[in-house]
C-alpha cells in the first residue's frame, strides 16, 4: 500500500447545468469535458466446508430455502406480513416514489450537504448528480477498470466536506482496489466537475468477484473500509494482509491510530463485507456475503475474528465471532448495503430482491423482517436521506432506478 499522486488519463463526460450550494466555484473554465440470527445454532463442521469450497463461487446463487432465524423465535415472511417477536420492530416502510435516472449498475450513493445525491456506476466508472429528480453526469472516474464485479465501486463523503470538498471512492483498477478522493467543484455554469482523482491507499487485493467495495466514515472520523478475500482464501485469516478484512485509515490513507494490530487492519476473517453503519450508540455493524450458505449481519468489534473461511454464521467456535444474524439460504438474501436508523437496521438483498429489516437491541438482534419480495429486482445499497427516508439503488433492470421510501415511524 502506497500514496499516490494524483490519476489522470481518462477524459470525462460533458455536464449538465446542476446547480449546487456550497461548493467552491471554480474560474472560467478551460478544461476538458468528457466524455452497505438473531443467531442460527449452524455449525460449520471440516466436511460441510469442504462442500461449501466446491461451491464458492455461487456463493449469491445457492437453492438453500431455510428460513432466517433469530434469537427471539418469531415468524417471518417474505412480503412483510409476518412479524418478529421481539420489540424494537420497525413500522413498515413505505414507498413515496420511484427515480427513473437511466443508471446502469448503480453501486453506491450519498447526499451532499444540499441535498445534491453523488451516484457511482460499476461499470460505466462514471459518476452521476442527482437534483430535484433529474440525473446529470459529472464525470468518469479515471484509472477505473471495471470486470465482473470489480469497477466504481463504494462512495464516502468526506466528514469536513464543507471545507473541503473530498469525496472519497474504493475502485478497482487494472492491478489492485484502492481508495482514492477528488474535490468536487461547482463550475460557473452551475454544473459540478472534480479534478483527478488522489490515490490514498493501494493494494487491495482484486479479482472478478469477492472485491467488498464500501466504504464510510465513522463516529471517530475516520475512514473504514469493507474487503474481500479476492478468492484468495489465505487472506482473511492473516492480520497483516489487506483481504477478507475491515480496514480504518485516517483521511489521508494512513493507518488510524489504535488500530489492533499495528497497520491498517481493524478486523478480520470476512469474505465479502458489502454493507457499514453505526447504531447510536456507536456500534459498529456490517453486512457480508456467505458462500452458498450463511450470509450475515455482524457487530464488529476491533481485533475480532468472524472466521471465514474456517466458520460461517454462528456456530459458537472458540476464536471465532459469531454472527449476529445469519440468513441459512443465500437465495433469500445475499445482503448488500446497510443503513440504521433509530434500533433497527436495513438491509438490501440482492439475490433475494427484497429490503429487510433487523430490530436491534444494544449488542443483539431479532428475527429479520422481509419487504417488498420480488418487486423491484436486486437491491444494491439503502441509502439514508436528508429528509429521514431512503433510496434504495435497484441492481441489473436494464436500466436501473431509485426506489423512494418515506421516513420510518
Amino acid at each position: 500500500m502506497s500514496r499516490r499522486k494524483p490519476t489522470s488519463g481518462l477524459s470525462r463526460r460533458p455536464t449538465r447545468k446542476l446547480p449546487v450550494s456550497g461548493l467552491p466555484v471554480a474560474p472560467a473554465p478551460d478544461r476538458r469535458q468528457a466524455p452497505f440470527l438473531a443467531f442460527a445454532s449452524i455449525k460449520q463442521t471440516a466436511g460441510a466446508f469442504t462442500v461449501c469450497l466446491a461451491l464458492l463461487l455461487s456463493g449469491c446463487t445457492g437453492d438453500v430455502s431455510d428460513a432466517p432465524t433469530g434469537r427471539v423465535t418469531g415468524t417471518v415472511t417474505g412480503t412483510g406480513t409476518g412479524t418478529a417477536s421481539g420489540t424494537g420492530n420497525a413500522t413498515p416502510p413505505k414507498v413515496v416514489g420511484r427515480l427513473d435516472l437511466q443508471l446502469d449498475i448503480p453501486w453506491a450513493a450519498v447526499f451532499l450537504p444540499n441535498g445534491t445525491a453523488i451516484i457511482s456506476e460499476r461499470d460505466s466508472a462514471l459518476l452521476k448528480a442527482v437534483h430535484d429528480g433529474r440525473a446529470t453526469t459529472i464525470g468518469q472516474v479515471p484509472g477505473v477498470a471495471p470486470g465482473g464485479e470489480g469497477g466504481l465501486l463504494g462512495l464516502a463523503l468526506s466528514p469536513g466536506f464543507e471545507a473541503d470538498n473530498y469525496l472519497y471512492l474504493y475502485f478497482t483498477a487494472a492491478e489492485d482496489n484502492r481508495i482514492a478522493r477528488l474535490k468536487l467543484t461547482e463550475q460557473p455554469d452551475g454544473s459540478l466537475d472534480f479534478a483527478d482523482p488522489e490515490v490514498v491507499f493501494t493494494g487491495i487485493p482484486k479479482a472478478s468477484t469477492h472485491n467488498g467495495g464500501r466504504i464510510r466514515f465513522g463516529p471517530d472520523g475516520f475512514l473504514y473500509v469493507g474487503t474481500g478475500d479476492s478468492q484468495r482464501r489465505e487472506q482473511p485469516q492473516d492480520p497483516n494482509a489487506l483481504g477478507g478484512k475491515i480496514l480504518r485509515l485516517t483521511p489521508e490513507g494512513d493507518p488510524a491510530p489504535g488500530n489492533p494490530f499495528g497497520n491498517a487492519v481493524y478486523s478480520l476473517g470476512h469474505r465479502n463485507v458489502q454493507g457499514l453503519a453505526w447504531d447510536s450508540a456507536g456500534r459498529l455493524w456490517a453486512s457480508e456475503f456467505g458462500p452458498d450458505v450463511n450470509d450475515e449481519l455482524n457487530l464488529i468489534d476491533a481485533g475480532a475474528n468472524y472466521g471465514w473461511p474456517a466458520v460461517t454464521g454462528a456456530p459458537h467456535r472458540d476464536g471465532f465471532r459469531d454472527a449476529k444474524v445469519v440468513w441459512p439460504s443465500t437465495a433469500d438474501s445475499s445482503p448488500s448495503g446497510l443503513e440504521i436508523v433509530g434500533s433497527t437496521a436495513y438491509l438490501g438483498a440482492l439475490r433475494g430482491q427484497r429490503l429487510w429489516t433487523v430490530a436491534l437491541s444494544g449488542e443483539e438482534a431479532s428475527a429479520p423482517v422481509a419487504y417488498f419480495t420480488s418487486e423491484y429486482g436486486r437491491i444494491r445499497d439503502v441509502i439514508k436521506t436528508p429528509d429521514g427516508g431512503f433510496w434504495l439503488l435497484t441492481n441489473n433492470k436494464n436500466p436501473d432506478f431509485v426506489l423512494v421510501l418515506g421516513p420510518p415511524g
